[in-house]
């Protein structure tokens, strides 16, 4: 799972019909440890409800696909909202 921060909506004119009622959020992938901006943002599809500027974990590829099995393949998908998380760097002993 990966920590995003949602930073937009995206809306279509025209969809694929199964994809009609579901939400689509742009979201900036962020670092665990520090929260920093990771890459670009994203498209994800939003199985929870989430809102703007929530905190969201994410999951990406098959798991996003496994997350709605109702829908055609989606690259990413949102499977929660996080209210706080604690990260140790692991990586300096």
């Amino acid at each position: 799972m990966k920590l995003a921060r949602v930073v937009g909506r995206v809306f279509c004119a025209r969809q694929v019909e199964t994809m009609e009622g579901k939400k689509l959020l742009l979201i900036q992938p962020l670092a665990w440890e520090d929260e920093s901006p990771k890459g670009d943002p994203i498209v994800a599809a939003d199985a929870v409800g989430s809102g703007a500027a929530e905190k969201v974990y994410y999951v990406a590829a098959r798991e996003a696909a496994v997350a709605f099995p109702d829908l055609p393949p989606v690259d990413a998908a949102i499977v929660g909202i996080v209210e706080g998380h604690q990260a140790r760097d692991f990586r300096h002993g």
